[in-house]
């Protein structure tokens, strides 16, 4: 072959590189240009998967259109002799002097009438090595055959190079989108345990084999999550991650500001995960189990979840993989600092969420009272998802004359300053009735009392006293302050609305308030509620509002308790939009005489129903 084909056989060998996607496919354009070459009767090339063991051979002899190829794990310590160092090393050996135990080719050399081989040793990455050797005779240009042996393994070099290049920005694109997923995933739940479960599942398959997840509590580590893409692994898994010793001290000992760490080979000795036998090591080596044929040694990593400025657990990762699909500790970062940030959320809303039913609890009666005359209940279902603190209240309050108030109210907005109105005006308006006032008197004084202190919100709120009778019967009195009215179900299962009307409170000054009265009989029941209930609104636009009544009188016959909770879950159910908390408070009169007395001297205690 002369210059110029040569030339043309190398420009079209830059061609096949630059499309490659993976070394071997170069053989066929690298070895046949070399045969052609004056003087060449056998071209030869290694693979070597470290100083001393042979992966692969290729060998193609002059007139064979037919590769030799052998795949292999062959150990030759001696053939680290020949390893290169950081540049391409050509030399010329006499095929008579090789030593077979350097020389895997040397049973394909003495095969062809060759005096010497020229080879090319090379590295193409930190793991290993090759060759490319040709067999030559006496009439080879020595000289230009070693700089046609350059001239290729520069091209393999430059294609094996380009090959990891585009697969670490494929990876690179591959974590990347692995990240933006996990972040979805992981910030679409703001319950910790469950954020801490999908951090488990997003990372296996895709990152490592395994994958373990502890939350840094106050006593240490608490194992909360793991799973393994073997499943009669997964309950080794979790196992370790609940009490081993082994791993339990390491993530004890591991610092605040210690960045991701691996450990393999020795470093595991001792651990569940160590690549010995089982029973040899004694720990149970579930998850790591004896390294066999085919089988890659089992590697770990620790990384810190870390989030603003303090540590919030622990993620381990648990890899039987080849080592070049092992992820870099940047991405492991950046992923620990994800799931960090969505663990830290969940917590700081599960503390939010732990104070604002605390707080919300406090600004609700404790207990409401029950005697042999009225059956009484209540319901509060907190519909926003922030979890501020609501402005809905109610109280039932034992009055002087053996009469019962019931109150209930709604102060506009959420957050602090609602909650301050709301526990000033349930406070007020107990206080009050408690001494004896008139409902219509103690609106007008908590109206007073909101515009003293120029509060910037209003509210509304409805009182209903319920006096029995000596015919068995009750009168209401009922008196509102721009509230929705009550209903009352009736007996035969009518439902009617309260009669009731009035401004707002803490809108305007000096306003008054009227009653309206009416009777109930036995077995009736008066349902007060906030708005939340009826302005449930479902996807279709209507209301809870246009299908109260029917839902009320199906639920005759059930005693206050039942009515509270089944409206208060239908109205969940039944909205679409809506976010205002849901408070009722319901009253089943039982028709006991005044003879029997207005409050029984058995008064129980009945634990106000909170959700």
């Amino acid at each position: 072959m002369g210059d110029d084909t040569w030339s043309t056989a190398l420009h079209r060998l830059w061609q096949a590189a630059s499309r490659a996607e993976e070394v071997a496919a170069l053989a066929d354009d690298v070895y046949a240009p070399l045969l052609a070459t004056p003087g060449v009767h056998l071209v030869v090339g290694t693979r070597w998967a470290d100083s001393r063991v042979l992966r692969y051979m290729r060998a193609l002899s002059a007139g064979s259109d037919t590769p030799v190829i052998v795949a292999t794990t062959r150990s030759m310590p001696e053939a680290a002799v020949r390893e290169p160092g950081g540049e391409p090393v050509v030399t010329q050996s006499p095929v008579a002097g090789l030593d077979d135990t350097v020389w895997p080719e040397a049973e394909f050399l003495r095969q062809v009438p060759a005096a010497s081989v020229v080879t090319c040793t090379f590295r193409l990455d930190r793991r290993g090595w090759a060759s490319l050797g040709v067999a030559v005779d006496a009439s080879a240009d020595i000289p230009a055959v070693a700089s046609r042996l350059a001239q290729a393994v520069d091209v393999i070099i430059a294609c094996h190079t380009g090959i990891l290049q585009r697969g670490r920005e494929a990876r690179r694109g591959a974590d990347d989108a692995l990240l933006a997923e996990a972040s979805l995933q992981m910030d679409s739940s703001l319950d910790v345990e469950d954020t801490l479960r999908r951090v488990a599942r997003i990372a296996v398959p895709a990152v490592a084999d395994g994958a373990l997840v502890h939350l840094l509590r106050g006593e240490g580590p608490e194992f909360v999550a793991a799973t393994h893409v073997a499943v009669q692994q997964q309950r080794a898994l979790e196992e370790i991650g609940r009490g081993n010793p082994w791993l339990a001290a390491l993530l004890a000992r591991r610092g605040d500001d210690e960045d991701t760490l691996f450990l393999s080979g020795a470093a595991l000795d001792g651990s569940p995960f160590a690549d010995a036998d089982a029973d040899a090591a004694g720990t149970g080596g579930a998850v790591g189990g004896p390294v066999r044929e085919g089988r890659h040694p089992t590697v770990v990593s620790v990384s810190p979840l870390r989030a603003r400025d303090r540590v919030v657990g622990s993620i381990t990762f648990v890899y039987q993989r080849p080592v070049d699909r092992l992820p870099d500790s940047a991405f492991l970062r950046s992923l620990a600092t994800r799931a960090a940030l969505a663990i830290d959320n969940a917590l700081l809303y599960e503390l939010r969420r732990n104070a604002v039913l605390s707080l919300q609890e406090h600004l609700l009666p404790s207990q409401l009272p029950v005697t042999d005359q009225w059956d009484l209940s209540a319901s509060y279902a907190v519909g926003d998802p922030m979890l501020d603190v609501g402005g809905d209240f109610y109280d039932a309050v034992p009055r002087p004359d053996g009469s019962m108030a019931l109150l209930i109210g709604d102060v506009c907005g959420r957050g602090a300053e609602a909650a301050a109105l709301t526990g000033l005006a349930r406070h007020t308006l107990r206080t009050l009735l408690e001494e004896g006032t008139d409902a219509g008197t103690a609106l007008s004084r908590l109206n007073r009392a909101l515009r003293q202190e120029r509060a910037s919100r209003f509210l509304t709120a409805v009182v209903t006293t319920l006096t029995p009778q000596p015919d068995g019967t009750a009168l209401l009195s009922t008196c509102s302050a721009g509230h929705p009215p009550p209903l009352v179900l009736r007996g035969d299962g009518t439902v009617s609305e309260v009669i009731s009307g009035g401004l707002l409170l803490g809108v305007l000054d000096d306003v008054s308030y009227e009653s309206h009265t009416e009777r109930i009989a036995p077995g009736d029941t008066l349902v007060l509620f906030t708005d939340g209930l009826t302005e449930s609104r479902e996807a279709g636009g209507a209301f809870f509002e246009s299908v109260l009544p029917g839902r009320l009188a199906a639920l005759r016959g059930f005693d206050a308790a039942h009515i509270a909770e089944s409206l208060a879950q239908q109205a969940q159910t039944f909205r679409a939009s809506g976010q205002d908390d849901i408070a009722l408070l319901v009253a089943r009169w039982t028709g006991v005489t005044p003879g029997a007395g207005p409050l029984s001297p058995h008064l129980r205690l009945e634990q106000a129903a909170l959700r």
